[in-house]
């Protein structure tokens, strides 16, 4: 006998097809166990049962080829799952749904009429229509590397983040469409955590080419905008807008660690989502309906939420950095934290950017006002960034919020010289001074990111690889603990979360190809070991797809394509090679400077 099963990728079914049955088969639906006592042990971040949710147990109706659940909620939320099947000549074929409702949702038809509708077509068509999808989306962009082990992660990382991410969906969370059926809530109850969580899930989504999944992250946060005004006026009692550090399904604050549930830079670092999606699409409606609105209410909040010193310069009243020092008093400061800081400085300046480029020059006028008042980011000359001034990066933690002004918010980077290149690297050596003893799996996931921005290619490989050996399972998921044992840390522990593997696949992406400083470097922090890589249509700021083939440790060709036309700077990859160019270009040192005109491509190609 044979099964067959798969979830469609662009409708809310699911099929199951039996094949070469040598008798007949039942069919069940196990309903979960809402009227079981639990056991109340705590196991890897699950810490409720699902007895505890109050919710009293659904209905089961079988009828002869189809089985329908119903299951109410709290309050008037309610949910249905429908099953049903045909049965043939050694065969059974069926399909399912889920569809839940609350009032004030948008309705949609009930799990059974949308069985109903997808049993008339038929196995076959809904079979193809999903192939239709999954090859678009890996027609989209592609990667070749020669280290098997993270070709193999990455893309496991962008299957995930295929099947997690719509355009139409609420944010990944943090197990997104997985979870365990262990009769317990998932790991940190499985919400919306944007002190990280949401943030790194989204990270391939820019270089990867897949901004059309990745709106469904953004028309969420700005569907819910009017929670997140309420919630600012009513808990910090000012205009503009902040966001709670954690959410439910609609926007409202569920609580946690007051430092991070309750941030004041939550909107800051999800208002860098609306810039790199404004930046990788040139999008101009987007940035005029949706980019600077949501900057200019996040700018709005800091100003009004800030107070001034003494010495004229800008505050918060109370300051926190994700998670260090964890929930004790110690995880507040009185001095700005780099985190808070860096997030700020961003704001004001990416506002003044973005009003600018609209040609709102007196209000791009105040943002560089109100960013000249606030203090310089904490910085030790021998360690790099710290957490405060006077808290240096001395322990081990998972969490690099100190290092936002670098990643992924490029305040400072290498190619701004000598001295951002010294705190860069002074900082990336004590982190590794410091050990990852307290760190979990996306620590190491942010670390290749971190090296492969500092260009050193070496280093950001075995700290992905470090990842996919010891911090995930052989699903590939990410489960935070080392499941190696092997020293790397002291977490042995297995919750799942997806943030880590996402971090992952932006990693590989950065060493590929980077375009944050307006330039673009292709092949920029490639292991001295790989000879052969290439790329296709990997996506750079400015809206310009690349494409680039390595062989034998240099680059042979590549290839530009200009989305919406504009000037595009390209570092020469070719390191002082002849080559040949599909249009005339300047050169200025290593930058080659080209005028593209929309849906242009170009090619460059070395001459050997």
């Amino acid at each position: 006998s044979r099964l067959t099963t798969f979830i469609h990728a662009g409708k809310p079914v699911g099929w199951y097809k039996f094949e070469h049955l040598k008798g007949d088969i039942a069919i069940e639906l196990v309903p979960p166990a809402y009227n079981i006592k639990g056991d109340r042990q705590q196991v890897d971040q699950s810490m409720s049962d699902l007895d505890q949710l109050g919710y009293p147990q659904g209905e089961v109706l079988v009828e002869e080829n189809s089985i329908t659940y119903r299951q109410q909620g709290w309050a008037d939320f309610s949910y249905q799952v429908h099953t049903r099947w045909e049965d043939g000549k050694n065969t059974l074929e069926g399909c399912w749904s889920i569809s839940s409702e609350k009032e004030g949702w948008e309705t949609g038809p009930p799990a059974d009429q949308v069985v109903s509708n997808e049993m008339a077509a038929g196995y076959l068509e809904s079979f193809e229509e999903h192939l239709d999808w999954w090859n678009d989306y890996w027609s989209r962009s592609q990667v070749e590397i020669p280290d098997t082990l993270l070709e193999k992660q990455y893309y496991l990382e962008m299957y995930k983040f295929g099947a997690a991410a719509r355009s139409d969906a609420p944010p990944i969370a943090l197990q997104s469409v997985w979870t365990a059926d262990n009769g317990k809530l998932p790991p940190w109850k499985g919400d919306f955590h944007h002190d990280l969580n949401t943030q790194l899930s989204y990270w391939p989504a820019y270089t990867g080419n897949h901004l059309h999944l990745e709106e469904g992250f953004l028309k969420w946060l700005w569907k819910y905008r009017p929670a997140f005004r309420q919630y600012t006026r009513d808990y910090f009692g000012v205009e503009g807008m902040n966001v709670p550090g954690v959410t439910t399904l609609e926007g409202e604050p569920m609580g946690g660690w007051i430092q991070y549930s309750m941030g004041q830079t939550v909107g800051a670092w999800l208002a860098h989502h609306f810039y790199l999606h404004w930046r990788y699409t040139m999008d101009r409606e987007f940035l005029e309906r949706r980019a600077y609105p949501w900057l200019k209410e996040v700018a709005t909040f800091l100003d009004q939420v800030s107070v001034k010193t003494m010495d004229g310069k800008r505050k918060l009243l109370m300051s926190s950095s994700p998670e260090i020092f964890d929930n004790s008093r110690e995880a507040w400061f009185g001095e700005m934290t780099n985190f808070d800081l860096g997030l700020i400085l961003w704001t004001f300046e990416k506002a003044a950017e973005l009003a600018r480029e609209l040609g709102l020059d007196k209000e791009a006028d105040n943002w560089e006002k109100i960013y000249s008042e606030w203090p310089e980011l904490a910085v030790d000359p021998e360690t790099g960034f710290m957490f405060a001034p006077g808290y240096p990066y001395n322990v081990s933690h998972r969490h690099f919020s100190h290092l936002m002004p670098y990643h992924p918010l490029g305040l400072f980077d290498i190619s701004n010289g000598k001295a951002d290149s010294v705190i860069i690297r002074n900082t990336l050596v004590n982190l590794e001074k410091q050990g990852s003893d307290w760190w979990t799996g996306y620590s190491f996931s942010w670390q290749g990111n971190l090296y492969a921005r500092a260009l050193q290619g070496d280093k950001a490989a075995r700290a992905l690889s470090l990842f996919a050996e010891c911090f995930c399972l052989k699903n590939s998921f990410h489960v935070n603990g080392d499941q190696c044992q092997a020293g790397h840390s002291n977490f042995t522990y297995r919750p799942f979360t997806l943030e880590g593997n996402f971090a992952f696949a932006s990693g590989i992406q950065e060493m590929l190809l980077q375009s944050h400083t307006g330039v673009i470097n292709i092949f920029p922090a490639i292991p001295s070991v790989w000879e052969d890589a290439s790329f296709d249509h990997l996506r750079a700021r400015g809206a310009f797809l690349v494409s680039a083939v390595m062989e034998g440790g240099k680059v042979r060709e590549f290839e530009i394509h200009s989305e919406n036309g504009g000037a595009v700077s390209i570092r020469d990859p070719f390191a002082g090679r002849e080559f040949e160019a599909g249009k005339e270009y300047q050169s200025e040192g290593n930058i080659l400077k080209i005028q593209t005109l929309p849906g242009e491509t170009i090619r460059f190609k070395a001459c050997y």
